[in-house]
């Protein structure tokens, strides 16, 4: 990492289930060790760099013996964090980056249920109350160039109902000039309004979610819903803010939840560790509580909901089948996982995009140990339940995937297809982990239209 001066200043080392931190000292020009962590699961004395200010002052984010991260300014003297944090957001982990421009530190940006900015200057706070103010209906993400009082910024708006667009706000004047937009063919008045909310799971737990229902849709409609899965796990899901899955879906006619079970990051560290070697388990019950909670609600028709998701996603879309098939009328999974011994062991034909690290040091301890924790494993492999999975089930899958390799998909299909001809197979000879080229993105969700629709949707034979 360089400081604003564009000099060296910071190195990131790793040796086995460790990283380090290293810093050179300008004063004596030798690098010393600055921390050293843990690279999976962190630990009390655990920071991430920022950044460096025009004034040298480095920026990191900590937990700081908090449940959440928050942010930082670094004491070079004491070899520790500064006790008070600079950002900190309620029931938030910070995610964000620092906004500088020549000579000052303007603000930062992160994540909450939306992306948001806090501004250190009066000008910029000024300027973004402004822009606000001409834009009521959306999140204004503001960006400066580097100069100190720039004639220009660049504005990128969007909502739950109207993707990206981007403007440039002239300061001196006034006035705003539409420069582009990512997806112009969309009509944000017939979009879906989406909801930041949060529900508690059977143990307590409060699990943040997303929900998009369709556009006019009255309140106790009792709709078909689709529960969508991200993947990852450990990492957070999609935030508040047009999403063209959710919107197909919900223009579609189903309810889309999505929750943030636990292992997701961003909302503290109790509710990442939560999630720690419960694939299939706690995390699989937290879904599963979504979809009840959407029930009670009176959201959800309790005999129309599928589960969907990718990678993860549709790892915990076959052990929702598994699990709770009085809950899951089908579901719909593309690249995912079926083994979790396959996932630490199995073997490619190419290199795959799992490093040795993680495989050696991070999955024992977030996943599982593929010795000690053999039964479990088992148990909660989709490729060993197959015979119990009964509902129609959607799979695709990508011949070249390096992260999820084909036979995943290949092994399961051909377990779970000797007890349930309800099976639709998909396989593209030219795709990874998720779909990049047109045609298949429209090819897949086509079919996945067409699978909804007689399953759970207008067309579906329910008793």
């Amino acid at each position: 990492m360089l400081d604003h001066q564009g000099e060296p200043r910071l190195a990131m080392g790793h040796e086995r289930d460790e990283t380090i931190l290293y810093y050179l000292d300008p004063a004596k020009g030798q690098w010393r060790t600055l921390a050293t962590y843990k690279s999976f699961t962190g630990g009390k004395d655990a920071f991430s760099p920022l950044g460096f200010g025009p004034d040298g002052t480095l920026y990191v984010t900590a937990r700081a013996g908090k449940d959440t991260l928050a942010m930082y300014a670094f004491d070079f003297k004491t070899g520790k964090i500064k006790p008070e944090p600079l950002v900190a957001i309620d029931g938030y982990d910070f995610d964000g980056n620092l906004v500088l421009s020549h000579n000052t530190l303007q603000g930062v940006r992160y994540e909450g249920d939306t992306q948001e900015t806090v501004w250190f200057t009066p000008a910029m706070k000024a300027l973004q109350e402004k822009v606000d103010k001409l834009l009521p209906a959306t999140v204004n993400m503001i960006s400066t160039p580097m100069a100190d009082d720039p004639p220009n910024v660049l504005v990128r708006a969007y909502s739950d109902v109207q993707p990206p667009v981007y403007l440039v706000y002239n300061v001196r004047s006034g006035t705003l000039n539409k420069v582009g937009e990512a997806h112009p063919d969309i009509d944000s008045r017939r979009m879906a309004p989406q909801q930041a909310l949060r529900y508690k799971a059977r143990d307590g737990l409060e699990i943040p979610a997303l929900l998009t229902v369709p556009a006019g849709a009255v309140q106790g409609a009792k709709l078909p819903l689709v529960v969508l899965v991200h993947g990852g796990p450990y990492m957070r899901g999609s935030l508040w803010g047009w999403d063209a899955e959710s919107q197909f879906l919900a223009s579609r006619g189903y309810a889309v939840l999505e929750p943030e079970y636990r292992g997701s990051t961003g909302f503290g560290a109790r509710h990442f560790v939560a999630g720690w070697k419960q694939w299939g388990l706690k995390m699989q019950d937290d879904i599963a509580d979504g979809a009840r909670w959407a029930i009670a609600q009176g959201i959800a028709d309790p005999k129309r909901i599928c589960i969907a998701g990718a990678s993860y996603g549709g790892y915990a879309t076959l052990m929702g089948l598994v699990n709770d098939p009085g809950l899951y009328r089908c579901g719909v999974e593309w690249a995912g996982v079926t083994d979790l011994q396959l996932l630490h062991d199995g073997h490619w034909s190419f290199e795959s995009d799992m490093s040795d690290e993680w495989r050696n040091y991070g999955m024992p301890e977030l996943i599982g140990d593929p010795v000690k924790d053999a039964a479990q494993f088992t148990a909660t492999s989709p490729l060993h339940q197959a015979a119990r999975i009964t509902q129609p089930l959607l799979m695709a899958y990508g011949a070249v995937d390096r992260r999820v390799p084909l036979y995943h998909g290949r092994k399961f299909h051909d377990a779970v297809t000797k007890t349930n001809k309800q099976v639709e197979w998909i396989e593209y000879e030219d795709e990874a982990h998720g779909w990049s080229l047109s045609k298949h993105q429209i090819d897949f969700w086509s079919r996945v239209e067409t699978f909804l629709d007689k399953n759970i949707g207008k067309n579906a034979a329910i008793k």
